[in-house]
């Protein structure tokens, strides 16, 4: 891991990491839990300069609450949209208080960026694309400079996209060379109820009403026994994920250019 110590010592310079390097880390901690992969990226700096994204959602608390024990002070980044949930703004501070969480950085989406393109806040109803685009995925690509890589909660159980992720990868989303590590990525759903159980941590409050995947309240919805966890998303829509975690170089539709009136876009 020589090259990657090199180049955490001159991230200012280029790309910080590659794919070999993301590899690399892969075989190094193969196997290795949860809670080691942490301490080498929050103590010993493997990724460099790290930062948690957390959308405070069904399941965050198990990071939220690992990352704790080892640093309390780690950056966590919460996308704050305008469109959660009461209960989720209630749990973000529940949590932060419980866990003793210092550094909790709240991004907001840009306000000239609101006027211009969704002036009615109900680009959701239309382009949920472009919604999260403005919301959530510039908000957090320009936080992210600051940091060479981000601690994500994602789990290979949650869907398809998921299935096959590693610890660490390599960010698409720029050019940048930032990590993406996924400590979390093969605990399964019993593991994570567990965890919660052995540590006393509370539970979402929309989660005892059929919200097994929380987002923007406008794009969540409940979701009956038996059916995918996250198929309460986007409802309807040919669309699983935010944006935040897919490559973003093609341009998402009304972002480049305003919608004709009735436009539904097809994804």
């Amino acid at each position: 891991m020589a090259e990657t110590a090199r180049r955490i010592d001159r991230i200012d310079t280029g790309a910080r990491f590659t794919a070999e390097d993301a590899a690399a880390l892969n075989a190094r901690f193969a196997g290795a839990s949860p809670e080691d992969v942490l301490r080498a990226v929050l103590v010993d700096g493997v990724a460099g300069r790290v930062a948690l994204v957390s959308s405070f959602g069904a399941e965050s608390s198990v990071l939220l609450h690992m990352a704790s024990r080892i640093d309390p002070a780690v950056a966590v980044l919460f996308l704050e949209t305008g469109k959660h949930f009461e209960e989720t703004l209630a749990y973000r501070d529940l949590l932060v208080a419980r866990l003793g969480l210092t550094n909790l950085i709240n991004l907001y989406p840009d306000p000239v960026a609101l006027a211009n393109k969704d002036e009615s806040g109900l680009r959701w109803s239309y382009d949920p694309d472009g919604c999260c685009e403005i919301r959530k995925v510039l908000p957090l690509a320009k936080a992210l400079t600051d940091f060479d890589a981000s601690l994500t909660g994602r789990k290979a159980f949650q869907s398809a996209t998921r299935a096959d992720l590693p610890v660490f990868e390599l960010d698409t989303s720029d050019s940048a060379g930032r990590l993406k590590v996924n400590p979390l990525i093969s605990m399964t759903k019993a593991d994570l109820d567990a965890y919660m159980v052995a540590h006393d941590l509370p539970a979402h409050p929309l989660v005892a009403q059929g919200y097994p995947s929380i987002g923007c309240s406008p794009c969540t919805s409940k979701v009956a026994p038996g059916e995918d966890p996250r198929s309460g998303r986007w409802k309807g829509w040919d669309k699983t994920e935010c944006g935040i975690h897919v490559p973003t170089s093609s341009p998402i539709p009304g972002i480049d250019e305003e919608l004709p009136p009735g436009y539904e876009p097809v994804f």
